[in-house]
Parts: structure tokens; sequence; C-alpha cells
């Protein structure tokens, strides 16, 4: 992360750019869309910073290092993994639980799912002391 941070004027320009998703005053995360623009500009030749530029960032603004940093860590992702590599996946998985308001028919599936997953782990640790036990008996 970058130590230079952003002041409110620039945050709202910033926030402007349709490429942008989010600003706060320490970072920006962009979307997915002027990532995979970027990685299509990049492989025709183009450099970062002007990448950057043509998309309506002022390099000023963001800062060379971060512009570069960012375009190098796209580009290696985009090399390890293709585009699926560079989607935010923030959204997708944050780890918390859901918070909202579930249906008696959701709330059934998700017990039914949790009760069906406690049972195979009971099976596998039957199994699992059968197998200690038989094991024990023949020594």
């Amino acid at each position: 992360m970058s130590k230079k941070l952003f002041t409110e004027e620039e945050i709202k320009v910033l926030t402007k750019n349709k490429y942008v998703k989010k600003v706060t005053n320490k970072g920006i995360t962009y979307t997915d869309e002027f990532r995979m623009l970027f990685i299509d500009e990049n492989n025709n030749g183009k450099s970062t910073i002007q990448i950057f530029n043509e998309c309506g960032f002022d390099s000023e603004v963001l800062g060379v290092g971060r512009i570069k940093s960012i375009g190098k860590r796209w580009r290696s992702l985009y090399r390890n993994g293709g585009i699926s590599r560079l989607t935010d996946k923030r959204t997708h998985c944050s780890g918390r639980p859901t918070t909202k308001n579930l249906s008696l028919e959701e709330k059934y599936a998700r017990l039914e799912a949790k009760m069906k997953l406690l049972k195979a782990e009971n099976e596998l640790l039957k199994k699992l002391d059968m197998i200690e036990r038989q094991a024990l008996k023949r020594k």
C-alpha cells in the first residue's frame, strides 16, 4: 500500500471516474472492467502510465510508483492464472456469515445440509473407531 494519502478533493475526483469502484484516503479499488482493459492495452504495447492517463487518471494524484506497482501486480496475476485472477473476489466471499433474513425454506435447507454433514462425520468416526479396535485385537 502506498504511503500517499488522498485528500477529500482527490477522492471526489477519483470517485467520478467510471473505472473506480471505491476510494478511501488510503487506497483505490478498480473495476474488473478496468483491470481487463489494462491487460488488453498492455498486451498491445501501451505503457502502464499511458493506459492510466488515457482512462482519465491523473498520474500526479495517484503517484507513478503506485501506478507501476499496480501494473506489475496485475500482469503477474494474469500470467499466473489468466483473466479470472484479475477479478475482485472480496465481494464474493468476505468470510463473514450472511446476516440477511432467510425464509423458512432457506433455513430448513441449511439445517438439512448441516445435518447431512454431521451424519457423514459420525459415520466416518464410527469407521475409524472400528478400524482402530480391529488393529488392537490383532496385536
